[in-house]
């Protein structure tokens, strides 16, 4: 969409001091901790764009809450697996030995959206230490939360998410479906019966930078809506902006998606 069609599509002037109410009808309080997933575009226009929403983010939880957003880098992955777009077969060897290793602050986003890579850009977030399904996070959980990730837990027991799952995290979705709940990679990870594929990534181990093979567990982020439909928790819906946006509990969601995805296992 060009930025004059957005213009036109969008019926008043927003900024912060208008975002920040809606977050407050939403929900969202000082001192939450809230991970969000969002589409910019989806909000309409807004006066200073990406880096309102995330000020207005800010500003409203404090900084005695905890904002995360994931940053996952999935670029840094075993080129055999690229589809969008592929590469040439003969070009995947030479991309494991130089692909560059992941660097919290030099590696880039992909598929996250304006707002997460705004957010990554601020001097005081902390990201995770996964080549590939990293988190960033600032505020009074942040250097806890984003202290540990291994390689081939990153969405499990010991990975953020599993001490995002002792507190009462909430998760915000800004006009984006639940196909983007990252959260819900957990439910699949804790599963008795998960697969797992051969995958890698560039990584520095004892300073040297190594291509790091590892067994990555399968997930199929298209089934999250089927677990949220059947949630018999709440999902607050409302505005952001001009985005639809819902809001929910990270624990209960999750807990029942464990349960979801051990009765409904993947054909």
């Amino acid at each position: 969409m060009s930025e004059l069609l957005n213009i036109l599509n969008t019926p008043h002037f927003q900024s912060k001091e208008t975002l920040k109410p809606q977050l407050q009808q939403l929900g969202i309080e000082a001192g939450d901790a809230v991970m969000v997933h969002s589409s910019l575009k989806s909000m309409g226009w807004i006066a200073g764009g990406a880096q309102t929403v995330v000020e207005a983010l800010m500003e409203t939880i404090t900084e005695a809450g905890t904002l995360i957003m994931p940053a996952q880098s999935v670029d840094n992955s075993d080129p055999v697996y690229w589809m969008e777009p592929p590469v040439p077969e003969n070009w995947h060897q030479p991309i494991r030995e130089q692909l560059p290793a992941f660097d919290p602050y030099l590696s880039g986003l992909r598929g996250m959206g304006k707002i997460a890579e705004c957010f990554h850009r601020h001097p005081l977030t902390i990201r995770s230490p996964h080549p590939s399904h990293s988190f960033i996070a600032w505020g009074s959980q942040a250097a806890d939360w984003m202290s540990e990730q291994p390689i081939e837990d990153s969405f499990g027991k010991q990975s953020p998410l599993a001490k995002m799952l002792q507190a009462k995290v909430k998760i915000l979705l800004i006009g984006v479906g639940f196909d983007s709940c990252t959260a819900l990679h957990y439910a699949e990870f804790v599963q008795e019966n998960r697969a797992t594929s051969p995958q890698g990534a560039a990584i520095l181990k004892d300073g040297k930078r190594i291509w790091q093979t590892y067994d990555c567990v399968e997930m199929d982020s298209d089934r999250f809506p089927e677990i949220a439909k059947a949630f018999p928790g709440t999902i607050s819906e409302g505005l952001l902006g001009q985005a639809q946006t819902r809001l929910v509990e990270m624990k209960p969601l999750v807990e029942f998606g464990i349960d979801w995805l051990h009765k409904h296992p993947a054909s």
